[in-house]
């Protein structure tokens, strides 16, 4: 199978472990900046070129595709599909995923647990929007923001007040949630290819910090997760579209609840806890799914985009 990986860094570990996993099951591999991929759009007929030459007869990409460049790399990923290159993530999931608001509206339509969320953007709005979602502390986020980054704890309304005039004043989508305590600054990552939760790990923010991000600080563990965990993450992760995702829950009295779905989750971090061969898992995923000898024709999909 010839496979292409979609990465700005061909350096970064979860890039090297894929490559390193693609080839050590006799796969053919290619890293591929998504910025110097270019293409021709034309009636039943799709093309991709990349640094001078045309890409042809691609199996399978897998898309790790950083906010910075979420336009572009998707555009990237729907030719792909155009051409009729299989993906575990379609362009489509991936933008679900990177909106916050989006993805919480969709797990919630279907029954998927979350912590209460508010959004509103006039304000004269905001002492009514604060009232539905409850007595402080809320956390304050942007609403595709990542790592950890543009996330605040207001421990008193006047403080969340405040927050959100600044991000306001800033022209930025934020959501306001409510601090699920019980948790007590941990959070689980599961990580979900095709239909199964391969490998968990239980993240807990550094003493005086309520992120469990590693990026931030955080530790990390191998956790075991119930049932109702691990149908929680496969559910949302599908419902966002996703074949290979990061699913963040956290732990309540009420039980599972989904704080976010990944579309381009790290695999350094969670291999390092769980001992699990993830890279591994995620070529084995393609191989189930793109059978041996299929090659795409470069002719338009049938399929709307």
């Amino acid at each position: 199978m010839k496979i292409a990986i979609l990465s700005r860094n061909a350096r970064l570990y979860s890039t090297v472990r894929l490559v390193e996993a693609a080839r050590a099951r006799g796969h053919s591999v290619r890293v591929l900046d998504p910025l110097r991929c270019y293409m021709r759009i034309a009636a039943g007929a799709f093309e991709i070129h990349y640094k001078g030459r045309a890409l042809r007869g691609t199996d399978a990409v897998i898309p790790r595709i950083g906010a910075s460049i979420t336009f572009y790399g998707t555009a990237v990923v729907r030719q792909f599909e155009m051409m009729g290159v299989h993906t575990p993530n379609s362009s489509d999931a991936i933008l679900r995923a990177r909106d916050k608001l989006r993805t919480l509206q969709l797990l919630a339509r279907e029954g998927i647990d979350l912590p209460a969320t508010v959004f509103g953007d006039n304000p004269d709005d905001t002492s009514d929007l604060l009232a539905m979602l409850g007595e402080p502390p809320h956390v304050i986020k942007l609403n595709e923001g990542a790592q950890g980054q543009g996330v605040l704890l207001a421990e008193k309304r006047a403080a969340a007040q405040g927050m959100i005039e600044a991000f306001r004043s800033l022209y930025t989508n934020f959501l306001v949630q409510e601090f699920v305590r019980e948790a007590n600054g941990a959070d689980l990552r599961c990580f979900v290819v095709g239909d199964r939760v391969i490998a968990a790990m239980q993240r807990q923010a550094p003493e005086g910090d309520f992120r469990a991000n590693l990026h931030r600080g955080g530790s990390a563990r191998a956790v075991k997760l119930s049932a109702a965990e691990s149908r929680t993450a496969v559910q949302a992760a599908q419902l966002v579209g996703l074949g290979v995702a990061g699913v963040d829950l956290l732990r309540s009295q009420r039980g599972p609840l989904v704080l976010e779905v990944n579309s381009s989750p790290g695999l350094e971090g969670i291999e390092a806890a769980a001992g699990v061969d993830v890279a591994g898992a995620i070529i084995e995923h393609l191989e189930r799914a793109v059978p041996q000898g299929k090659r795409p024709s470069g002719r338009r999909s049938r399929r709307a985009a």
